[in-house]
């Protein structure tokens, strides 16, 4: 596949360097999301993310976008699948501009559009336990009534940009992304005085969980299949779906990062090379 099949070039989120930090945010309608910042002579110049933006920076909403800026890696139309796919696991964004050789800026490659593609592919017929059963790390929840400053600390600090609530039996209750909170980590946009700004910042980090986190939740059974996962990421406009038993509980999630690396895994497995070379003898004969 060419990257040149599943290249955007239309309604790209395009913002000035002059913009406040809140307004772009305020364009996004994900944690996923992206701004792309361009100077007046059309000059790409970086982008604007929740995440690098406002959890990791903490920059303030008044901020210029000029000085809030993420440099994202650039993408060109030669670059192999799996190339992409490392970089957009490198870089934690799902959006990531694409240049020719003349470093001409082209469009934009999404994980979605990848995904998009990956669904057709034989390998992803196989079940999500298979992710499932090689994770190396265990599934992170938080408690519902734990406070926004503990999850803070966990999206910090295990670079997660979704965490799985529970109650206290374990059940799944929510998720919370860094993107249900980021417009009150940068700060309210009315002019209030010293004392009161902190005070509401208190307020806020001592606030629980299960205040922000989002109760509808896209499941699967570890039963199902990669496609199925997909299928639901991409219809649904998601980034991840929590991979839960028979009772509810929450035992692990897929997120777009995990496809990705599974592909990377298929490829330097040598998986493409031995379908090709069998079908290859296939039609030779």
């Amino acid at each position: 596949m060419r990257l040149l099949n599943i290249l955007k070039e239309t309604n790209i989120i395009k913002v000035s360097p002059d913009s406040s930090l809140s307004s772009v945010l305020s364009k996004l309608s994900t944690s996923h999301d992206a701004g792309f910042v361009f100077d007046d002579k059309e000059k790409f110049l970086g982008l604007i993310s929740p995440y690098y933006s406002a959890i990791k920076s903490s920059h303030p909403g008044n901020a210029k976008v000029i000085n809030c800026l993420t440099h994202p890696p650039k993408i060109y139309l030669n670059y192999p699948i799996a190339k992409v796919c490392e970089l957009f696991i490198q870089s934690k964004i799902h959006y990531l501009p694409v240049f020719n050789q003349e470093e001409n800026f082209l469009g934009i490659i999404s994980v979605r559009r990848v995904l998009s593609h990956f669904k057709n592919l034989p390998i992803f017929k196989t079940k999500i336990e298979e992710i499932v059963k090689n994770r190396w790390r265990p599934l992170v929840t938080i408690r519902q009534d734990a406070n926004i400053n503990d999850a803070l600390h966990l999206f910090k600090t295990r670079k997660f940009s979704k965490l799985v609530v529970v109650d206290y039996q374990g059940k799944l209750k929510g998720v919370l992304s860094y993107y249900d909170i980021v417009n009150f980590i940068i700060g309210p946009k009315s002019k209030e005085g010293r004392g009161e700004r902190v005070g509401n910042k208190e307020r806020f980090y001592n606030l629980q969980v299960k205040t922000f986190a989002k109760s509808y939740v896209l499941t699967l059974g570890k039963e199902r299949l990669l496609t199925d996962a997909i299928d639901t990421i991409i219809s649904k406009k998601i980034g991840s779906v929590i991979v839960v038993d028979k009772d509810r509980l929450p035992i692990d999630i897929v997120t777009s990062r995990d496809l990705l690396q599974f592909y990377i895994n298929k490829e330097k497995g040598g998986f493409f090379k031995q379908v090709s070379s069998s079908i290859g003898k296939l039609l030779s004969r």
